[in-house]
């Protein structure tokens, strides 16, 4: 009789350890419609602090925490459209009136760069600021800065080479970077809203172009490829912000699976959600990938364990995840959900998410801008806070209805 009652509760002690153990491992592999609402209140507390410390006229970039300096930009900063954006992301949300002001505010100040043609960068400043703002409000006076960026982003593509120029500076001939696949969706959103094909066209030939020259054997990307601006042939591959030319730049790996996964979307093209699974097994299945699941700002960085992590990385890879999630099979799809909650957890943790009031605002710490030249290390970085809040909207959108 002793012993079948000490059997009975070990049965029992054992069932519930294995009940709780399942529950944390749910836990882990999902989140719930609670801890989003959460962590998106505390985000919009946190750019109401940031509201206050920003200066008129310009657009929050970075902070340094060492000398409590806000850094910020003008409107032809690259990273201008993501204050704004996240601002709406927050609004959509929220329905606070006083981000939805700040964010109109930060329009108008951003509304010249529609005719700025010496950036590659138009899709990142207008269509995640201007973008978002038609979505949410179907305005059409949002429609010509629109049209208008899109025709000042095509400027920049010869029909020689089959893509968008990159940078203007530096001894390449016509260099091309992987964050280019991230301006594309701006091209075919403005086609699909005009008359003119031949911005899709521009689109779907630079990413044809970077599918075939930007990619290694194991699905990794090159940062730039360097072109013969008059035959079209690719004549030097580096990685300028990574490890060496022959590593895996963390945010490099993020922006490739991000724009090939919004170029399926917007073509159904197969090749393009074929490249996108690929660059995903890549992430996910790399053996230095930590497990709390934020990469290391270089997969082949020096120094690993004790190299920096890149937030920003993370955020952008956790929100390509969740959306190719939904053009994949019911396994994959339960993988990609599963490590891109494992993503926003990790970033929701005092690890890597400002406290409240603390970063001058900023959502998340520890990114890496540019580690090579030693700017930005270790930092609160503005498109981080983007891409984890439309992480986060898409989660709740795509998981949670």
């Amino acid at each position: 009789m002793y012993k079948s009652t000490v059997m009975k509760k070990v049965f029992l002690v054992t069932a519930c350890l294995l009940v709780a153990s399942s529950i944390l491992r749910a836990q882990a592999t999902k989140l719930s419609r609670t801890f989003i609402n959460q962590q998106l209140r505390l985000a919009a507390r946190q750019y109401k602090r940031l509201m206050t410390q920003l200066p008129d006229g310009v657009f929050p970039r970075s902070y340094d925490a060492a000398t409590q300096q806000l850094t910020t930009s003008n409107s032809s900063w690259w990273c201008s459209g993501f204050y704004p954006g996240t601002l709406l992301y927050l609004y959509s949300y929220t329905q606070d009136e006083t981000l939805k002001r700040e964010a109109i505010e930060k329009l108008a100040l951003l509304e010249k760069e529609q005719f700025n043609t010496r950036t590659h960068d138009l899709g990142f400043m207008m269509y995640c600021s201007f973008g978002n703002a038609y979505r949410l409000w179907q305005d059409e006076k949002y429609l010509p800065v629109l049209l208008n960026s899109a025709r000042s982003l095509a400027t920049r593509f010869t029909a020689a080479t089959g893509v968008i120029r990159s940078w203007d500076f530096g001894d390449w001939k016509y260099p091309v970077i992987i964050d280019n696949m991230m301006n594309l969706e701006l091209l075919t959103w403005s086609a699909a809203h005009s008359n003119d094909s031949s911005l899709k066209h521009i689109a779907v030939t630079h990413a044809n172009t970077t599918l075939k020259n930007h990619f290694r054997a194991d699905y990794s990307s090159y940062h730039l490829v360097d072109y013969d601006p008059r035959t079209g042939q690719a004549i030097k591959k580096q990685t300028v912000q990574g490890a060496a030319d022959s590593s895996a730049w963390a945010r490099g790996q993020g922006w490739a699976l991000y724009g090939y996964t919004a170029m399926f979307r917007e073509t159904g093209m197969t090749q393009y959600l074929e490249l996108a699974r690929h660059i995903a097994r890549f992430i996910l299945r790399h053996p230095r990938l930590p497990a709390d699941k934020i990469p290391y700002w270089d997969f082949d960085a020096p120094g690993i364990p004790h190299a920096l992590r890149d937030a920003s990385a993370a955020a952008v890879i956790a929100s390509a995840l969740i959306e190719l999630a939904g053009y994949v099979s019911k396994k994959e799809r339960k993988e990609f959900r599963s490590a891109a909650a494992r993503m926003l957890r990790s970033l929701s943790s005092p690890a890597y998410h400002s406290q409240p009031g603390e970063n001058a605002g900023f959502i998340l710490a520890h990114s890496a801008g540019n580690v090579p030249v030693h700017s930005e290390m270790d930092a609160p970085l503005t498109y981080a806070d983007y891409y984890y809040i439309e992480a986060l909207v898409r989660y709740k959108d795509e998981f949670l209805q």
